[in-house]
Formats: structure tokens, sequence, C-alpha cells
């Protein structure tokens, strides 16, 4: 037998006079006249050589064979409805491509449990990654080159309300701290942001969050900070604090960690709020990658 005689449609019509034991019922179901169910009957009989029913005073029964066949083509019409299904769950896939602003070491932001979420609901979704620093990647977002992004911005301060064009939720809140080299904690217990300016201090890009933090305490003081030099990395930071040039703002946790590790010096009088935000453009907050990416960060933040 040439499996390209058969059709889907005769395989329908088998099944249903099978499960129906009547030509009549069957045709009615199917939306066709009776003639033509008796005519496609007699086709596959004569495609598979086959007797597929036989006669009865109570209508039509399967034969040996017919019964034999009868899964099969059951099997084949389920088959063919499940591609259907898949065919269909796809067109209703979000698909394309998210390109994302990180920022900080992954772990803070939670970002490996994000993109791990947005995969397994959204798994036609392609991500493309950039690093940079807050202020930089919110500007690629406001420019259109980036879709998300991860910024940072002070605890007191509404970013939504500052630049309305953005759509921006609030993920987490922390403290900045003040952290010197070991051995300088004589000059550091105690001091206010007055006296600590008169140390120096490690300067970061104007687009790093560090930047914004600090011109907010020391612009409406008067105060203008030594600098000896400029980081543009938190790691970097690390590495210069431990080697004594400088002072500079490191995130709580991390200060607390490196106290007790390597005995750097925290500010116990100063610490600056600050909150991790995730932005889009408001105008496309409502689009199926956005909404995809929002709901994944909404499972992994709550």
């Amino acid at each position: 037998m040439n499996p390209a005689n058969l059709d889907l449609q005769t395989l329908r019509l088998f099944v249903s006079v099978a499960r129906e034991g009547s030509v009549s019922r069957a045709a009615e179901l199917m939306h066709r006249s009776q003639p033509a169910v008796s005519l496609q009957l007699k086709r596959l009989a004569e495609i598979t050589g086959l007797t597929l029913f036989q006669r009865t005073a109570h209508g039509l029964v399967l034969s040996v064979d017919g019964a034999a066949l009868l899964p099969q083509a059951e099997r084949t019409l389920n088959a063919v409805q499940d591609f259907a299904n898949a065919v269909n769950r796809l067109h209703g896939t979000v698909r394309g491509a998210l390109r994302v602003g990180t920022i900080l070491e992954p772990s803070f932001t939670r970002l490996g449990d994000w993109l791990g979420q947005l995969v397994q609901s959204a798994p036609q979704i392609e991500t493309e990654l950039r690093h940079g620093m807050s202020g930089s990647v919110l500007a690629q977002v406001q420019q259109g080159s980036l879709d998300v992004c991860f910024y940072l911005s002070p605890d007191t301060e509404t970013t939504q309300r500052l630049q309305p064009d953005l759509m921006v939720r609030t993920l987490t809140r922390f403290e900045y701290r003040v952290v010197a080299p070991a051995g300088w904690g004589s000059q550091v217990t105690g001091a206010d942001w007055e006296a600590l300016a008169n140390l120096p201090w490690l300067a970061t890009p104007p687009e790093s969050v560090h930047s914004r933090l600090l011109a907010r305490v020391f612009d409406p003081r008067g105060l203008a900070p030594r600098r000896t030099a400029l980081v543009d990395q938190e790691a970097s930071m690390l590495d210069l604090i431990k080697s004594g040039v400088g002072l500079a703002l490191v995130r709580d946790a991390t200060a607390i960690r490196e106290s007790q590790i390597s005995g750097l010096a925290v500010a116990d009088r100063v610490r600056i709020g600050c909150q991790l935000q995730f932005v889009c453009q408001a105008s496309r907050q409502n689009e199926p990658l956005i909404v995809a990416a929002l709901d994944a960060l909404t499972r992994v933040w709550g």
C-alpha cells in the first residue's frame, strides 16, 4: 500500500463509522452526505486491500482487520492534533530578542534566577546582556538601544517622578557605607561628612551611582573631597581600598564582610540609602517581551 494514497479525512470517516456503527450517523456527525462517506470507505478498502467492515442486521461492525487498524488510525489522528496544538502554542508564544542592561555582580541583582524564570516561561525569547554602570545602561534604555535595565537610585529619589518617560519597579532597598583602608579606623570612627571630605577619596565616573550619591551629600555642603584615583568597577575599588589608596562607598553587605575578612574600616556615623530598580520605557511596558520580563521578575523578587 502506498501511504500517499491515504488522507486524514478518510481516516476520520473510518474512525467515525467504526465508533457509530452506522454510515448515516457518521455522515451526519461529519457533515457529509451518506453516499460520499460510503464512497470513501470503499476507496479505503481498495487502498488497503482489506475488508474493514462487515454488515449485520444491526448495522456495520469492524472486521478483524478493521479492528486491528482502528487503534492505529486513532493514534495517527491524535498525533496530527498534537502537532496542530503545538503549532498554535508557538503562535501564542512570546518571542524575540530582549536587550538587558546589567550592573554590579549577578548575585546581587539575582540575574541568573531571573533569566532562568524567563527561559522557563518564554523559551522563545533570546536575551542579550550588556554590562555597564547604572547611569549608562539607563541612558541606553531611554535611547532605545536597550529594552530594560537594572538601575541604582538614591533611596530618596523617585526615578519615575523625575523621569516620567520611564516605568520603574523597585526591587530592594539597601545602604552604602563609607569604607576605608585597614588602619584608618581612628580617622573614620565618629567622623561626619565634613571630616570625611578631608580624607582622600576614590572617584567614579558621573554615570556611576557612587558619583551621584556622593554629589547629593557633598555638593549641598560645599565640600570637594580630594580624589586620588578614578575607578569604574567595584572589584577594583575594593582592591584600591585594601591597598590604602583612599575611601569609597561600598554596599552594606560587602562593607561588613570586608571589615571582617580584610579588616577594612567602616565609618559608623554616615550611610546613604539606595534602591535597586528595574526600568523600561513607560510607553513599552505592555509589549509582550517586556511583560514576560516583568512577570519573571515578580516570580524572583516578589
